[in-house]
């Protein structure tokens, strides 16, 4: 049975997809939850489903994203997890720490990447006329954005299409896609998957 851990930054709603999705015959199980806002609605949520949590405050650390890492890499480290999910976590992550996680560090990005890697993912699409957006599990690696892909969702971007409102969308999807990659990368299954909008 793998281990699992996630990090989060907000509410949390891929992490919760995540967790639910580990019951069963699933290969993995959580055990650790944690984010860099003490404040993040999703720990609350995380707690509630009976995930041990924990959180380190990325304002403590202004300038100093070594000891912050370090204060994440405790509590992780701790829980021995054999897979890492980034899970709306809104830190950018030094090569140092990827590498302690290195082929066993996912992360869900809101785009068909390797299409428009960093933010205002919806923006960028709908600015450039895109006819599919939607959303890319990989696996991270020290360049943003840039890992393996290991499965993707592609939803119709709509004439009336805002940010907010392909945002919502793909959102849906996401929470399709990533347990399904997930509970692959678990039994070590890697060739990339691709999902359609139900």
């Amino acid at each position: 049975m793998k281990r699992v851990a996630i990090l989060i930054s907000g509410g949390g709603s891929n992490m919760v997809k995540l967790v639910e999705s580990m019951t069963g015959d699933h290969p993995a199980r959580p055990v650790i939850v944690g984010s860099n806002d003490p404040q993040a609605a999703g720990l609350a949520r995380a707690s509630a489903l009976g995930v041990p949590t924990f959180a380190v405050d990325h304002r403590d650390f202004r300038g100093d994203r070594a000891a912050f890492e370090a204060g994440l890499l405790g509590p992780l480290l701790a829980a021995q997890p054999d897979i890492l999910c980034l899970a709306g976590f809104m830190r950018i992550l030094t090569s140092e720490f990827v590498q302690q996680f290195e082929g066993r560090l996912l992360n869900i990005h809101p785009s068909l990447l390797p299409k428009y890697p960093g933010l205002h993912t919806h923006q960028r699409a709908i600015e450039a006329g895109d006819a599919e957006a939607g959303a890319t599990v990989h696996l991270v690696t020290p360049e943003l954005d840039a890992g393996p892909i290991l499965g993707q969702v592609r939803v119709p971007v709509l004439p009336q299409d805002t940010a907010e409102s392909l945002a919502a969308r793909v959102l849906v999807q996401e929470h399709r896609l990533y347990p399904k990659v997930l509970r692959r990368f678990a039994r070590g299954e890697l060739s990339p998957i691709t999902l359609t909008a139900a």
